[in-house]
C-alpha cells in the first residue's frame, strides 16, 4: 500500500515527532512518503536519514492557492492508495488535493483541537467553517484523545466519521542501562552548561504563549540555584528571554532550540514541568514519565483517561507560578531518583498505536478502491466502409 502523509511543516513539534515515530513502527507493506507544505525543519532531515522520501511543496502561506495544483500533480504522479494529513493547513489543502487527484481513502489526524482553540490559535467562524467543509472531503478523522473526539462531535462531525487512535510513545527510546544513563547525563549536562550536581527543571514544547513557560520562569525566580531547560523553538523565545532578564534568572535558563534528541536531553533533568492548559494529549508528560522523571503538569488528557495509579509519578497542579513554585520546592526537598516506568507509558506504546492505524488503512483503502468507478475502455473504431 502506498501512503502519502501531508503535514503543514516538519519542525520538531509534537505532531511532527509523532509522525516520525509512527512511520518507524507501521507494519510492513506500507510504503510511506511525506510532503511538507512549508518549513521542512529537522524532522524532514531525520526522516530522509531513515529512508523516508520527503517532498517540500514550498508553500508561501495560507493563501498560496498555487500550492493546490502542485500538490494534486504530486499525488497523481505518486499513485498513492491513501492520503493521510496532519495539522490544520495540511488538512484543508491535502483533503481537497487528494480528491482532485482521484484518491478516495483520505485520513486526517487531529492533533491539537479544543472547542475554541486549534493549534494554539482562536477558532473563528471562518476557521471552523473551512475545517468542517474540508472534513467532509475525507474518509475518517482520527482523534488523538477523547477530548478531541468530544470536540469534533460538538462541532457536528458525525461519530461514524471519527476514529479514536491516541498518540504513541516509544518507551525503549527513553531506557538505558544505569551506567550508560549516568554517563549520558554527565555528557548532556556538560554540553548544556549545567552543573553536574545541580537541580534541573525541564520542559519540552513549542515556545508559544499557550505552553505557559512564563509560569516556570516566575517559579525559577523563587527557587535559588535551580536551573530551567526549555527544549523547543518558537515565536516566544525573545519574549521569554526578556522576562528572564527582568526576573534576574537569565543565567539559570537554558534554551536549547529545536532538537531531535529529546530522550537524551531528558536524562539531564530532575523533574519535567508542563504548565500548559491547552493540551489535547500530553505527549511530553508521557515522555517525562518514560524517562523516569517525576512530572508536574496542568493538563494531560492522556492521563485523564486512565486510573490515577497508572502514573503515580505525575501530579496535576494549577497553571500558576505559586503552585509550581510550591510543587517544585517540595520535590527538591524530598530528593528523588529515577522512578519505575508507569503503566500509563505501556498503555500508549507506539507498537499498539501503529497497529491500530494500520488496521484503519486496511479498512479504508480496499473500500475506496471498490467504490471507484471502473475505467471505461475506449471503444475501438469501426473500420470505414471498404477499408
Amino acid at each position: 500500500m502506498r501512503v502519502l502523509h501531508i503535514v503543514t511543516g516538519l519542525a520538531s513539534g509534537g505532531a511532527e515527532r509523532q509522525l516520525q515515530l509512527l512511520l518507524r513502527h507501521l507494519p510492513g507493506g506500507r510504503r510511506c512518503e511525506v510532503v511538507a507544505l512549508t518549513n521542512p525543519g529537522s524532522v524532514a532531515a531525520a526522516l530522509r536519514a531513515e529512508g523516508v522520501p520527503v517532498h517540500h511543496l514550498a508553500m508561501g502561506g495560507n493563501r498560496d492557492l498555487g500550492a493546490l495544483p502542485r500538490l494534486v500533480r504530486l499525488i497523481r504522479a505518486g499513485r498513492y492508495d491513501l492520503v493521510h494529513t496532519h495539522l490544520y493547513r495540511a488538512g484543508l489543502y491535502g483533503r481537497l488535493a487528494a480528491r482532485l487527484a482521484g484518491v478516495r481513502a483520505v485520513v486526517a489526524t487531529e492533533h491539537s483541537l479544543h472547542p475554541g482553540v486549534i493549534e494554539g490559535r482562536p477558532v473563528t467562524p471562518g476557521v471552523k467553517g473551512l475545517y468542517l467543509a474540508a472534513e467532509r472531503l475525507g474518509s475518517t478523522t482520527v482523534a488523538v484523545s477523547r477530548q478531541v473526539e468530544r470536540t469534533l462531535h460538538g462541532w457536528g462531525v458525525p461519530p461514524g466519521r471519527v476514529e479514536l487512535i491516541p498518540n504513541g510513545i516509544d518507551a525503549d527510546a527513553h531506557t538505558w542501562p544505569a551506567g550508560a544513563r549516568a554517563a549520558l547525563r554527565r555528557r548532556v549536562r556538560a554540553e548544556l552548561g549545567l552543573p553536574p550536581e545541580g537541580w534541573v527543571i525541564g520542559a519540552v514544547g513549542r515556545l508559544v504563549p499557550g505552553k505557559r513557560f512564563d509560569v516556570l520562569l516566575d517559579a525559577l525566580a523563587e527557587l535559588d540555584d535551580a536551573r530551567l531547560v526549555l527544549v523547543g523553538a518558537g515565536s516566544e523565545r525573545a519574549v521569554l528571554e526578556q522576562r528572564a532578564e527582568r526576573l534576574g534568572v537569565r543565567g539559570r535558563l537554558v534554551l536549547t532550540g529545536e532538537r531531535d534528541d529529546v530522550p537524551e536531553l531528558l536524562t539531564a533533568l530532575d523533574v519535567l514541568a508542563a504548565p500548559s492548559t491547552e493540551e489535547t494529549f500530553g505527549l511530553g508528560v508521557l515522555e517525562g514519565l518514560a524517562a523516569g522523571l517525576p512530572v508536574r503538569h496542568s493538563a494531560c488528557p492522556a492521563l485523564d483517561e486512565l486510573p490515577p495509579d497508572a502514573a503515580p509519578g505525575a501530579r496535576r497542579i494549577p497553571a500558576d507560578a505559586a503552585s509550581y513554585t510550591a510543587a517544585l520546592r517540595e520535590l527538591r526537598a524530598h530528593g528523588g531518583g529515577l522512578l519505575p516506568r508507569p503503566r500509563a507509558v505501556d498503555h500508549y506504546g507506539i507498537g499498539r498505536v501503529a497497529a491500530e492505524l494500520s488496521a484503519l488503512y486496511d479498512r479504508l483503502a480496499p473500500a475506496a478502491a471498490a467504490a471507484r468507478p471502473p475505467r471505461r475502455r475506449p471503444v475501438p473504431e469501426r473500420p470505414s466502409p471498404g477499408g
